[in-house]
């Protein structure tokens, strides 16, 4: 089974960014594969995802993206194709690990890639609600000039549906025995700070 890196925090809070870091760079000595699932849904939605997807699929996944919801249990396949279709034959070596960021987003999904991941390491980015508006606003991270959905009313949201939905998920990943990785995030701080923080402590 493949080891696997979570990224969770709420929006803005540099999770793409440090992904994207971690591919480059890799973690130690091992590569890395960074898997946006968001990136990916939005590639998806404008016609640019896996042949695996169905017509009824990609009208679901625009329905999602529209209403910023979360798949839920039952749309597990749909994931499931996205992220196939992102690894792709001969993308992962035996010793590489992938970074998810932006899948699981609640405690079932998580169950779900239990079958295909064995989830060691999670890094719990820890921002507040301000600086994440902060973040968004001078976008620190240099991932959000393409987003259209960064306004007060969609940020707020998705901060409301990250703490009911998704934060619960470091404390199941702690029972489960994975390693907690807490790193508070501010105004400033870079992937390439993240980063460096993870190289010196894992």
């Amino acid at each position: 089974m493949t080891d696997a890196i979570v990224l969770i925090g709420p929006t803005g809070s540099g999770k793409t960014p440090l992904g994207q870091m971690l591919e480059a760079e890799g973690l130690g000595s091992r590569k890395c594969l960074h898997l946006d699932f968001g990136h990916l849904l939005r590639r998806a939605a404008a016609g640019d995802g896996p042949n695996t997807l169905t017509d009824r699929d990609m009208a679901f996944i625009r329905k999602v993206l529209h209403a910023g919801a979360l798949l839920e249990n039952e749309h597990f396949p749909i994931a499931g194709k996205l992220l196939a279709g992102a690894i792709g034959p001969g993308r992962l070596g035996e010793n590489d690990l992938v970074v998810l960021n932006g899948l699981p987003r609640h405690v079932g999904q998580a169950r779900d890639l239990d079958i295909l991941f064995d989830v060691t390491v999670v890094v719990d980015l820890v921002c507040s609600g301000e600086t994440v508006r902060r973040r968004i606003g001078t976008n620190v991270g240099g991932d959000r000039a393409a987003r259209m959905d960064d306004d007060e009313r969609a940020v707020g949201s998705r901060l409301a549906l990250f703490a009911r939905r998704t934060r619960p998920l470091v404390e199941h990943y702690r029972r489960a025995g994975a390693r907690i990785m807490t790193l508070h995030v501010d105004a400033t701080t870079t992937a390439e700070d993240l980063w460096q923080t993870l190289n010196h402590n894992l």
